[in-house]
């Protein structure tokens, strides 16, 4: 799970005085290599390893745990291990303290605040040229790629996009690993952070990307749609159909998220056989009959099913699909092997 992994990676080593370049120097001189090289060993950036070698934050417990089983050395002793953003309460604590003993509450006056807050306004305010109200963040813009058409497939599969949000919601458990890549890839393609929201009710995780450019970019340059998919009838961008390699990104996108992978199993003459199908799920006539063509157009034989489905019925088949498609699924890839 998403979030599991970042508050353990959150999780900080505090060292005494000086011992933290000292664990960092013993490392480097048993890996042998140099800072660079080390940096890139545990996958951190250059100037975050500058940062930790002059002190001035601490490691994370999931580096540490890296570095020592690269350089093979022990768990550092006489450190202590924080939760995250263990400062925050503490410093908390004692301000609240000191205004509570200056001001007799919390916060200040409430009635005061808003009585200045509305004076400036009036007299400055609303004069003023503001340079974040209004102001949406840019992105990074990419151009057409496989990568782009992949993600256009996993937005078309479990994507969605309102007037301020775009969201992406998966399983929680059985989507996991490819969790990670769908946030890595839109890192990679947007240059965006991406938040997770978890239903405490529900085995789903949406990952969130709050940003009106990537919001116009998705709409105007990508051909998709803001509000309910199967309402509009979706279909696969013409930008992506009319490029063979960007189709079966694109498709790969929609299976991993929308589709699945099944046993089959049948008797005959008292004996039970088995074999894996693979199906697509979309209520969009459109986009079904989209990935039916692209399945065909590499040598695939599907079928319709069902008024809802794009099947792939055959042995041969669906290994074809998993040559050619390559899925980033690992839970498909999983059931599909086991």
């Amino acid at each position: 799970m998403v979030k599991s992994l970042i508050e353990k990676g959150n999780k900080r080593v505090i060292f005494p005085s000086g011992k933290q370049q000292q664990f960092l120097l013993m490392a480097k001189k048993k890996l042998g290599i140099q800072w660079l090289s080390f940096a890139d060993e545990i996958k951190i950036h250059k100037r975050t390893l500058n940062d930790w070698k002059r002190e001035k934050y601490s490691m994370s417990l999931v580096a540490i745990k890296k570095i020592c089983r690269l350089a093979t050395i022990k768990m550092p002793k006489n450190v202590e291990i924080k939760n995250p953003f263990w400062y925050v309460y503490k410093g908390a604590h004692a301000g609240g303290v000191a205004v509570y003993k200056k001001y007799g509450h919390i916060g200040g006056d409430p009635k005061y605040r808003k009585k200045k807050w509305h004076e400036w306004w009036e007299n400055t305010g609303k004069y003023k040229t503001h340079s974040i109200i209004g102001v949406s963040k840019p992105i990074k813009r990419p151009r057409f790629s496989q990568d782009l058409a992949e993600f256009v497939g996993i937005m078309l599969g479990d994507g969605g996009i309102s007037k301020y949000q775009l969201n992406i919601t998966l399983h929680r458990f059985d989507d996991e690993e490819y969790s990670r890549f769908i946030v890595a890839l839109i890192k990679k393609l947007f240059d965006v952070p991406v938040g997770a929201y978890y239903r405490k009710k529900e085995l789903s995780v949406s990952f969130i990307i709050s940003r009106i450019e990537l919001i116009r970019f998705c709409v105007d340059k990508l051909g998709l749609k803001q509000g309910n998919k199967i309402k509009q009838q979706i279909d696969i961008p013409d930008w992506v159909k009319q490029d063979k390699l960007y189709s079966i990104a694109c498709v790969r996108g929609l299976i991993d998220t929308d589709g699945s992978v099944f046993t089959h199993k049948y008797k005959v003459n008292g004996k039970f056989y088995k074999y894996k199908k693979l199906a697509f799920t979309s209520f969009s006539k459109p986009l079904r009959h989209s990935v039916f063509s692209i399945l065909e157009s590499n040598g695939i034989k599907p079928r319709l099913a069902r008024e809802r489905d794009v099947r792939i019925d055959s042995i041969a088949n669906v290994k074809r699909y998993f040559e050619i498609f390559n899925p980033h699924n690992p839970k498909h890839l999983n059931r599909y092997t086991v």
